[in-house]
């Protein structure tokens, strides 16, 4: 298959974008909106294809799953990116030089992003209206396991850009074959940027094969401190949220941290996940402190395995430690810099786990589950960085453009 005629298609389309009016951006975007919310059942059937294929048991399959209940999330989602201001042409800093060239930096578009992710195909509604709203073309690779629900809902987005007279290829969708995948890897010179979207595996894969620009998101080894401060009311229901709201998510708390002094507690903060038969692979203290109060059948030893492990279901660890200071250094060890929490009364403590914790998000007594680019405000994400690099956290409007440099002078040449 010719897959370099995709890009083509991506970059001719980008020449293009530019020139979009703001007004045409949000009437598209708000009809996407309004034509998912029309096309539910659509939707729902073709991603029900999907889930036919896929053991319920498997850990991407709620993440697989569109509901309606979701849909209306999406398209609600979509129509708050319509809303928000416009990042681009911001004049981010100018100066007037002792020569007398005028130079500013403006804001501008990345240009073509290369999206490739699993089987969330609420990620082909996020990033097209991110993309579009900020004048980049998106090129999405979804995997395999959501072909039907890709397909139908890109189909819709290109309906609605045909009746805006707007160039379709302003989102590619790429065939869902693995060669689709290796041709994205090396479109030198057609994608400026390629973002994965998936698990640790998927990511390091496009990290080490990719020979385009990459930003790293996703995967989240979450921890949760309940230090010897803490409330207890607090912590029983952060935990609760943060294991069970969606455990498919990369913001899912994967391991609770407890100081000794509070395993008497631990019961109590555990006791509520019981209806969620959620697993608990306990260090030997931890265990201790659950025996007989929590249900046997779900209470595990833990393995150096369960530290580290973002589980992306129903199981939690739990490590016990003696201070504030070993919480961090269990932190620091295991942590994929993703999200990180803290609950205490502690002011002090607070504080210096908001300034020495190294992740993109840091929180005090607040769940991990807010982790998320519309939580923060943002419309939606592409995705929540865990690098340092260009974008940190979740990436909305702001992290999806770059900048250029203007200079204006009137004869000025440089001196040899």
């Amino acid at each position: 298959m010719n897959y370099k005629q995709y890009f083509e298609d991506a970059l001719a389309a980008g020449r293009n974008i530019i020139g979009i009016e703001p007004d045409t951006i949000v009437a598209v975007l708000n009809d996407v909106a309004a034509s998912a919310i029309a096309n539910t059942t659509h939707l729902l059937q073709e991603n029900q294809k999907d889930l036919d294929r896929m053991d319920p048991s498997d850990p991407k399959y709620d993440r697989l799953k569109l509901t309606e209940a979701r849909i209306k999330d999406i398209a609600k989602d979509m129509v708050n990116v319509a809303s928000l201001p416009n990042p681009l042409g911001h004049i981010l800093s100018e100066k007037e030089m002792p020569n007398g060239l005028h130079i500013s930096k403006i804001s501008v578009p990345l240009g073509v992003v290369g999206v490739i992710y699993e089987a969330r195909p609420n990620v082909t509604f996020d990033v097209f209206a991110l993309c579009f709203k900020t004048g980049n073309v998106s090129v999405l690779k979804g995997g395999s396991d959501a072909e039907y629900s890709n397909k139908a809902i890109i189909a819709l987005i290109h309906d609605v850009l045909s009746n805006h007279g707007v160039n379709k290829n302003v989102a590619v969708l790429l065939p869902p074959e693995r060669e689709a995948t290796e041709a994205l890897f090396n479109a030198i010179g057609y994608i400026d940027v390629l973002i994965p979207r998936g698990s640790q595996a998927l990511i390091d894969r496009v990290r080490q094969q990719s020979k385009v620009p990459v930003i790293e998101t996703g995967a989240g080894i979450v921890h949760t401190y309940f230090d010897e401060t803490a409330d207890l009311q607090k912590g029983a229901d952060i935990i609760f949220n943060a294991k069970t709201r969606r455990v498919s998510v990369c913001n899912a708390l994967d391991c609770l941290i407890i100081h000794s002094s509070r395993l008497s507690d631990l019961p109590q903060l555990a006791i509520p996940l019981v209806d969620k038969e959620v697993e608990i692979y306990a260090d030997p203290q931890a265990y201790a402190a659950l025996l007989g109060r929590y249900p046997s059948v779900l209470l595990h030893q833990a393995e150096a395995e369960h530290f580290g492990t973002e589980f992306l279901s129903y199981k939690m660890s739990v490590k016990t430690v003696p201070g504030f200071r070993e919480a961090m250094d269990h932190i620091a060890q295991y942590s994929s810099k993703h999200s990180e929490a803290i609950i205490t009364e502690n002011e002090v403590n607070a504080v210096e786990f908001l300034n020495k914790v190294d992740a993109a998000a840091v929180y005090v007594n607040a769940s991990t589950a807010f982790t998320d680019g519309a939580q923060f405000g943002l419309g939606a994400e592409i995705g929540i960085s865990t690098q340092k690099l260009h974008a940190r956290g979740p990436m909305g409007l702001q992290e999806l453009t770059s900048y250029k440099w203007l200079v204006k002078g009137n004869g000025q040449v440089r001196n040899p």
